[in-house]
């Protein structure tokens, strides 16, 4: 499966119609998730035993499945090997992966991830940018904040944010916006 470099590959996850913004972790070709144990995703993984890594390059998406549901519409039932997976419709790729929990704490679960079907749609050059990566960063913090609102990680959303603004475009400026709106929403600030 070519699809993941070496390291933590952001990706969309989806699961039976759920969306949230995930690492996979590629390590010397071992492939595992960690979750935070009572999420959606969490409960879905370990349930259905597969996730898909949905390749897309949309900033607000990032912003959006972290904190919000997609529409139903949003998604594409695909059977694969007698499988029922879910991707997301406006992909450049995805790859599906059958799950096994590894570990398990209070806290979190570790699947192990194998690789059973992937699927380029069309992909386009994303050079890189330092706007898109910040709103990757900044999301992931705030996931975090607004459940401990933790000063350090509040600190990290504006360092994180202030290159979302400098290095970003129109459409990491908005998804600026719509992560600081979950945030205020969901922190009373």
């Amino acid at each position: 499966m070519g699809l993941l470099t070496e390291g933590i590959n952001e990706v969309i996850a989806t699961t039976d119609c759920n969306a949230a913004p995930m690492g996979i972790i590629n390590r010397s070709g071992s492939l595992h998730m960690v979750l935070f144990r009572g999420s959606h995703t969490a409960r879905n993984i370990a349930r259905d035993r597969s996730v898909v890594a949905n390749f897309i390059f949309d900033p607000v998406l990032y912003v959006r499945t972290a904190f919000d549901d997609l529409p139903d519409e949003d998604f594409v039932r695909e059977e694969i090997d007698g499988r029922t997976i879910y991707r997301l419709r406006d992909v450049e790729a995805w790859a599906a992966f059958a799950a096994d929990v590894e570990r398990s704490s209070d806290e979190a679960i570790i699947f192990r991830l194998i690789p059973f079907h992937e699927e380029v749609l069309g992909l386009r050059l994303h050079p890189v940018n330092r706007g898109f990566s910040s709103i990757v960063d900044a999301t992931v913090h705030a996931t975090r904040y607004v459940r401990n609102r933790d000063p350090w990680l509040g600190r990290l959303i504006e360092h994180h944010s202030g290159l979302a603004r400098k290095c970003g475009g129109p459409r990491e400026w908005e998804a600026l916006e719509l992560l600081h709106q979950y945030i205020d929403d969901r922190t009373g600030e």
